[in-house]
């Protein structure tokens, strides 16, 4: 089924200083080559519908963590003449702090999680601290607040979130990831997000080095080559690549057409 989605990478924060030995488990621990990272919410609509994937996170975990905010991600969306009351589905590909920040600014939205995410943010592996690092305790909290209120919709593997939109549960990066499917009129688009941070975290067979389960996230990334229509549609979730690759908004430099390869 081909749906008349629009599909754009909105691009809200980054890390220019960084070097690809710390993209890359498995690689060489010497490699000083420049390989920046960029932070992306993506933004799937039609005349019905308005789905954010990814939240992202703002001024103050910015500043703590050390990341460059270009703005919050979601008064970006005001580019596209979206208001915070408008989305009216949140997918949370993951619980980890860029993802999943924001929440609260999203009062009509209803949230997609995967429940093995649920269950990893909260349960015996966070009290290991490498595991726990990438998560933040009040996005865990405030996910609780949401399904409290009856605003979470609970997901277990593959599903349809919206006609011709689906998600499909591939843990590694984190054990309750998921990858976003979208049918477009370009074909079907895969939102890799985290099962791959770079194409060449799948190129090279090696994956990013922040990981739950090895395997699985080497597993994912022979995955989302599957789900993407072609290869040209698959996008990872943090590669400077994607502004290359696909045609800026007139109105935005950081907002990427994905429906529009160069």
């Amino acid at each position: 089924m081909i749906e008349d989605y629009e599909v754009y990478a909105v691009q809200y924060g980054t890390i220019a200083e960084r070097r690809a030995s710390e993209n890359f488990l498995g690689g060489d621990p010497h490699d000083a080559a420049p390989m920046p990272l960029n932070y992306y919410v993506w933004l799937i609509r039609n005349a019905d519908r308005v789905i954010l994937v990814d939240t992202g996170f703002n001024a103050e975990r910015a500043a703590r963590r050390g990341r460059v905010l270009q703005r919050n991600p979601v008064e970006a969306l005001e580019v596209l003449g979206i208001a915070p009351e408008d989305v009216d589905t949140v997918i949370i590909t993951h619980l980890h702090y860029d993802h999943a920040g924001n929440m609260d600014r999203l009062p009509n939205a209803r949230f997609v999680l995967q429940e093995a995410e649920m269950a990893h943010a909260t349960g015996r592996s966070m009290r290991h601290a490498l595991l726990r690092h990438p998560f933040e305790l009040g996005d865990v909290q405030l996910m609780v607040a949401l399904n409290y209120a009856e605003r979470v919709n609970w997901v277990s593997g593959e599903a349809e979130v919206a006609p011709g939109v689906w998600v499909h549960h591939l843990p590694g990066h984190s054990a309750g990831l998921q990858a976003v499917t979208v049918e477009t009129r370009a074909g079907r688009l895969c939102l890799a997000s985290d099962v791959a941070h770079f194409y060449d975290n799948i190129s090279r067979g090696l994956p990013f080095p922040v990981t739950a389960d090895v395997a699985r996230q080497l597993d994912g990334h022979d995955a989302v080559k599957r789900l993407a229509g072609r290869p040209e549609l698959l996008i990872p979730g943090h590669d400077p690549r994607v502004n290359e690759l696909f045609a800026p908004i007139p109105q935005d430099p950081l907002i990427f057409d994905l429906t529009r390869p160069r």
